[in-house]
C-alpha cells in the first residue's frame, strides 16, 4: 500500500481505482509555504494538475519517501524535471486522455474566429443587429499552419483537411514520413510556415526555444489571402501553452490589422489579468485554459494517471515516463 496525495482534484472513478488497489488516498491542496516546508515528505506519490508548482525547492523538501509524481494531463512545465530526476523521483503524465477535447476546442476557436461568433454574441447582448458587419470567411480553401505536429496537431489536421483546408506544419523533431503520411507539407523553418499560411494554430511545448515563437515580426509574414487569391485575413489560435504567443506583439498586430482574429485558451499569466489589453480588443476572444475540460477527458485523464502512478510504484514498465532520459 502506498500513500498518494492528490492536490488539484481528480475524478471519483480514478480515486476509487487507487483505493480499490489498496492505496491510501489524500485529497488536499497545499499552500506554497506548506510545500516548501516539506508537507509532501510523508507521501509515496503525488498527483497534480497545473495548479501545484513542484519547483526544485519543493522537490528537495520532500526527503527520500516520494517516489512518483503524476501529472494528470500532458504539460509538465509546473514540475522541475531535473530536480525530480536528481531525487530519483519518476515523473509520469497522461498524454492521450485530452487529445480529442483539445482538437475539438481548436477547431471551435478557428470557426468562432472566421465567423465572428463571439463578436456577434457581444453585439446582440448590447442590442445591436450587425448582420452586414459580420460577413466571415470559410475554412475551406485556406492554408492552416500547425506549429508542432504531435497527436493533437495531427487530429486538428485531419479535421481541417476534411473541411477543405491545406495543412502545413513546422516541427524540427518530426520524421518527414509522418507529415507525408498525413498529406501535410512539412516546412524546414518556421518563417516559411508563416509566409504560406493564413491560419496558424500552436501545438508545441513551451521551452526556451519556443518562447514567443509566434511574434509580431512573424505575424507580418502571413499572406492574408488564400492560395486562390481570396482575401481572408490572418488568424492565430493557441490551445497549447501560454508564452509561445507574444501577447504584446499579438495585440499590436490586431491593432494594425495584420491579424484579423486571435483566440487563446492559454496565457502568459494565468489566471489572466483583467487589465490584459487583448481582453478589450474586439477581434480577440479567449477561454480560461479549458482545452481538457470535458467530462470525457477528465474521466480518461484521471484513470490514465492513476494507472500510470500505480504501475510506476510497482516497478512496472510505463510508457508515459516524462523524465526517463534524465534519471541517473
Amino acid at each position: 500500500m502506498a500513500k498518494i496525495v492528490v492536490t488539484d482534484g481528480m475524478s471519483n472513478d480514478a480515486v476509487n481505482l487507487l483505493k480499490k488497489n489498496g492505496h491510501e488516498v489524500t485529497l488536499q491542496s497545499f499552500s506554497k509555504d506548506e510545500l516548501l516546508n516539506g508537507c509532501l515528505s510523508k507521501f509515496d506519490a503525488i498527483i497534480v494538475r497545473s495548479a501545484t508548482k513542484l519547483t526544485k525547492e519543493v522537490i528537495e523538501s520532500t526527503g527520500s519517501k516520494l517516489k512518483v509524481i503524476g501529472r494528470a494531463g500532458v504539460g509538465v512545465d509546473n514540475i522541475d524535471l531535473d530536480a525530480a530526476s536528481n531525487a530519483k523521483i519518476t515523473v509520469v503524465n497522461a498524454p492521450l486522455a485530452s487529445t480529442q477535447s483539445v482538437v475539438e476546442l481548436t477547431i471551435a476557436h478557428l470557426l468562432s474566429s472566421i465567423r465572428h461568433l463571439s463578436k456577434s454574441d457581444r453585439g446582440l447582448r448590447l442590442g445591436k443587429w450587425e448582420k452586414k458587419a459580420m460577413v466571415g470567411t470559410e475554412l475551406s480553401g485556406k492554408s492552416l499552419g500547425l506549429i508542432g505536429f504531435g497527436r493533437i496537431a495531427q487530429g486538428v489536421g485531419m479535421v481541417a483537411q476534411a473541411m477543405g483546408m491545406e495543412v502545413h506544419t513546422y516541427d524540427p523533431y518530426l520524421p518527414p514520413k509522418v507529415a507525408k503520411n498525413q498529406s501535410t507539407r512539412l516546412h524546414k523553418d518556421v518563417d516559411t510556415l508563416f509566409k504560406s499560411c493564413t491560419h496558424i494554430s500552436v501545438h508545441c511545448n513551451l521551452t526556451d526555444e519556443t518562447h514567443h515563437l509566434v511574434n509580431y515580426e512573424r505575424m507580418k509574414l502571413m499572406p492574408g489571402k488564400s492560395r486562390l487569391g481570396l482575401k481572408c485575413g490572418n488568424h492565430i489560435v493557441n490551445c497549447a501553452r501560454g508564452g509561445i504567443v507574444d501577447e504584446e506583439g499579438l495585440f499590436q498586430a490586431l491593432e494594425e490589422g495584420i491579424i484579423s482574429s486571435a483566440a487563446l485558451d492559454v496565457f502568459e499569466q494565468e489566471p489572466v489579468d483583467s487589465e490584459n489589453k487583448l481582453l478589450s480588443h474586439p477581434d480577440f476572444h479567449g477561454t480560461p485554459h479549458i482545452g481538457a475540460a470535458t467530462i470525457e477527458a477528465q474521466s480518461r485523464v484521471g484513470l490514465d494517471i492513476a494507472k500510470n502512478v500505480m504501475d510506476s510504484l510497482a516497478g512496472k514498465t510505463v510508457k508515459a515516463i516524462v523524465n526517463s532520459h534524465l534519471m541517473k
